[in-house]
């Protein structure tokens, strides 16, 4: 299946998949990244974190719970589960983990990144947001940030050589992923490791304000098979 055939959130999301690793402790943030779950390869087993006090969380119980019976939410207010296992704890607990180095990685919307690793994720300003959540938490303590977007917004271009909207963190950014490619930051610079199928580095330079250096070892996008 090409990447023509699926949703850019899919084929994203089925990309960080393969990004994860067997025994990984990581955080899915809200929107988008929450699809990684489902397209984890069969050898993959994740800790899964939620920063309202989770860890271990799961995907929701297919039997409903009996009337009285604890419902369980993930951080976005959506239903969910625990595994066998799994803990929950206050929030002091929660943002202790991801402030204290113990998450491998993060997954995190964005609405913009620049060529600093900078990320802004939480506001635009004039516009009523429930607050900032754990994103600045989360980005700082990770070991790995990894961003999720769709490479622009109706044509608007989103990773910058600078970032206009408030930032979430600074210097942080590890990856972004996006429909059109794979940039991580090395020593401080933004390179193109990876393309999608049928995109050329100029589309992608076309699309990008952010200065980047092109991989010598560039290749095509591969993407998680569970499901298709």
């Amino acid at each position: 299946m090409t990447r023509k055939e699926l949703s850019a959130k899919e084929f994203i999301a089925r990309r960080i998949a393969l990004e994860l690793k067997d025994g990984d402790v990581v955080n899915l943030g809200i929107g988008l990244p929450t699809l990684v779950a489902n397209y984890l390869p069969k050898n993959v087993h994740l800790i899964l974190q939620s920063e309202n006090g989770f860890l271990g969380i799961g995907p929701v119980p297919k039997e409903t719970p009996p009337i009285g019976a604890p419902r369980l939410v993930n951080a976005g207010g959506a239903p969910c589960g625990i595994i066998p296992g799994g803990s929950t704890f206050d929030t002091s607990i929660s943002f202790a983990l991801m402030r204290g180095g113990h998450l491998d990685a993060c997954v995190l919307g964005g609405l913009q990144v620049d060529e600093n690793a900078d990320l802004a994720n939480w506001m635009v300003p004039g516009k009523n947001v429930p607050g900032m959540g754990g994103a600045m938490d989360l980005a700082v303590g990770a070991k790995n940030v990894i961003v999720a977007m769709e490479h622009t917004n109706r044509g608007e271009q989103k990773i910058l050589k600078k970032c206009n909207l408030p930032l979430t963190a600074k210097g942080r950014v590890s990856t972004i992923v996006t429909e059109l490619a794979l940039f991580r930051f090395h020593d401080g610079k933004l390179v193109l490791e990876e393309h999608a199928s049928g995109v050329t580095v100029e589309e992608i330079r076309a699309g990008t304000e952010a200065a980047f250096i092109v991989s010598d070892k560039l290749k095509e996008m591969e993407i998680s098979q569970v499901g298709l």
